[in-house]
């Protein structure tokens, strides 16, 4: 067995490009590491609808200039038998360690299969590369990003011509192409061959983001920013200029990019203590800002924050949705408005109460961007899409703007974020929720707490009888099988799942409670603060976590 692995890894030695990479396995063979060894060689990174993400390494369950130079060539292949011989596909990255390495990767390959590739001029969000896709004419997109993942991951994320990530079949297809690809030595990579973009592109999404605004719209708010250590901050500060907003804030030992995350454990803004700086920061000023934005590291989400009470807090993503909604009803859009199954079911009495579409979907802007005749998507992870037609896929930039109009008009009026919030919340009852989630190192456990939930489903939770469950596995007529279970109780609903892209079980719970009046608010809120909190402990000890 021992021997087998050595072989592997010698093997895989004398293809890797990366005098890093080399060095470092080199270093393991001659300690004949072998439970390290294990670990690298025990299989290869599954490619799947999130793409490719992975900590940082040599060997195939890795990330590393070897599996993206073997991704690269399985996406070219996939793209020719789609009938794209000529096809462009355009490539960006963040400023993580390695990424622009994977791009220069990925243009070569592309090139040498003989596709056209272009490169983002420098590392840029997320959504400028989603824009310049559909933009570009382009046949496939190519982000390397792990997003709010850990400072030693990367990660991959593949988009067709239509400006939105892959979703089944064309992830299978694809990981069937790169697990076709013999050996580096067959993958053809020119050292030039593709263009390196301008800042035509970037001009061109930052003039699409005035389109989210309103002409006539006040521009008042006052704003503390973060960009968390990653590529927002030139981005958005251009697109607030443009604007005509207040010039935010910054959080200025998170406002250069910096691979090593140095004042964050999870450079994401949803993680315990990652908005501390931003609070201070919004604690010190002169002139009391009217919220805090928070982009994380690729700057496709957006976190908010608002003054509540003496102090700050930040607006579950669920909120911002809502939010959102409102002030896009308010200003008389039209389309479908839609969301992931595990946000809030508030979406669907704001689009009711308005005549608009509602359509729920599977997790992840993969999905919600598909939905039909789409105006506004939103997923409780911070992730909007606000300007479906320019970017079709969550963008923390045009979120920023359109919570600091509202913001601002609400301000002209003598109201803030957390007014409106109260007036939705006895106009369609006080929807609250919260998330159960449990961390392993141990994939085998998340198994075997879903294994768990089917085999002894809870009948009730919090005191409140399970009236439904539905196991996604089956799929349903609205929604594609997917390994989750959903629970609906009197006045709640709990959705259990493991997550896409982290090792992590997750239990998104909601509670309604209604309310007649604003004075039944603050009973309402404590009510419902109970009854999540009576959950999770229910919901914890039914699935062993």
């Amino acid at each position: 067995m021992h021997d087998e692995l050595i072989a592997q890894a010698q093997a895989w030695l004398t293809e890797d490009p990366d005098p890093e990479t080399r060095t470092e396995l080199a270093r393991l063979i001659d300690a004949g590491d072998h439970t390290e060894l294990a670990a690298r060689f025990g299989g290869t990174l599954q490619f799947g609808t999130a793409g490719l993400r992975g900590e940082l390494g040599a060997g195939p369950m890795r990330m590393n200039r070897s599996v993206v130079i073997r991704a690269a060539a399985g996406l070219a292949a996939y793209l020719k038998k789609e009938g794209h011989d000529n096809g462009l596909v355009v490539i960006g990255y963040d400023a993580r360690h390695k990424s622009h390495d994977f791009a220069q990767d990925t243009a070569a390959v592309m090139t040498g299969a003989g596709l056209r590739a272009a490169i983002l001029p420098r590392p840029l969000p997320t959504p400028v590369l989603a824009f310049a896709i559909r933009h570009l004419g382009a046949v496939a997109g190519v982000e390397v990003t792990a997003s709010h993942n850990p400072p030693r991951d990367n990660g991959y994320k593949v988009y067709l011509g239509d400006g939105s990530q892959i979703v089944p079949p064309a992830d299978i297809d694809i990981a069937a192409e790169i697990a076709a690809v013999p050996s580096l030595t067959t993958v053809r990579r020119p050292t030039e061959g593709w263009d390196i973009l301008d800042d035509s592109v970037l001009d061109a999404y930052l003039a699409r983001t005035d389109a989210v605004l309103s002409e006539d719209s006040p521009r008042t708010a006052r704003t503390v920013y973060t960009a968390m250590h990653g590529v927002g901050k030139d981005v958005l500060l251009a697109a607030f200029a443009r604007a005509g907003f207040p010039e935010p804030v910054l959080v200025t030992e998170q406002a250069e990019p910096d691979p090593e995350f140095p004042t964050v454990a999870f450079p994401n803004p949803e993680e315990p203590g990652a908005m501390d700086l931003a609070f201070a920061t919004a604690r010190a000023g002169e002139t009391a800002p009217d919220l805090i934005i928070a982009n994380d590291p690729d700057a496709d989400r957006c976190a908010v924050a608002v003054q509540d009470g003496t102090d700050w807090r930040m607006l579950r993503g669920d909120e911002v949705g809502s939010l959102l909604a409102a002030h896009l009803v308010r200003r008389g859009a039209t389309g479908t408005f839609a969301e992931s199954i595990v946000s809030s079911s508030l979406l669907g009495r704001i689009a009711e109460k308005a005549g608009l579409p509602h359509v729920e979907t599977l997790t992840g802007f993969k999905w919600i961007a598909r939905a039909e005749g789409l105006r506004f998507g939103y997923e409780e992870a911070l992730g909007y899409c606000v300007d479906p037609d320019g970017v079709r896929d969550k963008d923390g930039i045009t979120a920023a703007l359109l919570i600091t109009e509202l913001a601002s008009q609400l301000k002209e009026e003598g109201r803030t974020l957390l007014d409106l919030l109260d007036d939705l919340a006895v106009e369609h009852g006080l929807h609250a929720t919260d998330q159960l989630s449990a961390r392993v190192e141990d994939l085998s456990l998340i198994a075997a707490a879903m294994r768990r939930l089917r085999e002894q489903p809870p009948t009730e939770l919090a005191g409140l009888p399970v009236t439904r469950t539905d196991d996604l596995t089956q799929g349903t007529a609205e929604l594609p099988p997917t390994d989750g279970l959903r629970y609906t109780l009197d006045g709640a609903r709990v959705i259990v799942r493991p997550s896409g892209t982290e090792p992590k079980l997750k239990c998104y719970l909601e509670v309604v409670i209604p309310v007649g009046s604003h004075e039944d608010l603050p009973a309402a809120r404590t009510k419902a603060t109970a009854l999540l909190e009576s959950i999770k402990r229910d919901l914890s000890a039914a699935a062993g976590i």
